[in-house]
């Protein structure tokens, strides 16, 4: 009997000690990092800006970039025809016609994986579109579709180009 009762004693106490264990985890060097993906419309923002418009009157609308610290886009134009240049296209909409964008001055800057200096666009940037707004343009708030191609690149490598859908306020007075 006093053998079971030792027994018992022994077990409940080990148990004890077992629940009191720190659990020790090792970081195996072979298992696989998770890095984060990056993107051409992960690293560039678009903006638009509301826009006044005039029926029977060309306008401008206004879409603001905002690339991250350490990226750049293409200007347009780019440097080399095989670059995918920065661009902004308003969609077709009743009452408005798209009729040039503007692209801001460029900065130039050489790169490791370029030969010649490239022509970019780097931090904040905007994107000028004119417009024309037809004379018969229902009068009102209203908003145009629009899509900005880009495609980023860090000093090392470009990534895939993306699009960035959006859509711009305008009021027609």
């Amino acid at each position: 009997m006093k053998n079971i009762l030792g027994v018992l004693v022994l077990i409940t106490f080990l148990a004890g000690c077992a629940s009191q264990s720190k659990k020790v985890t090792t970081t195996d060097p072979a298992a696989p990092v998770e890095t984060k993906k990056i993107t051409s419309t992960g690293v560039v923002h678009a903006t638009a800006k509301h826009g006044d418009l005039s029926p029977g009157h060309f306008g401008e609308l206004i879409v603001a970039l905002d690339i991250d610290d350490g990226y750049h886009v293409n200007a347009n134009p780019p440097t080399f025809p095989y670059l995918k240049p920065t661009e902004l296209l308003l969609s077709p909409s009743d009452g408005f016609a798209s009729s040039a964008v503007s692209y801001p001055t460029a900065i130039t800057r050489k790169f490791p994986f370029a030969d010649k200096p490239l022509a970019v666009y780097e931090g904040h940037c905007e994107l000028t579109a004119t417009v024309y707004v037809d004379a018969k343009a229902p009068k009102g708030e209203q908003s145009l579709a629009a899509i900005v191609r880009v495609q980023a690149c860090d000093d090392q490598v470009c990534y895939p180009p993306g699009q960035i859908e959006l859509r711009i306020p305008v009021t027609v007075k």
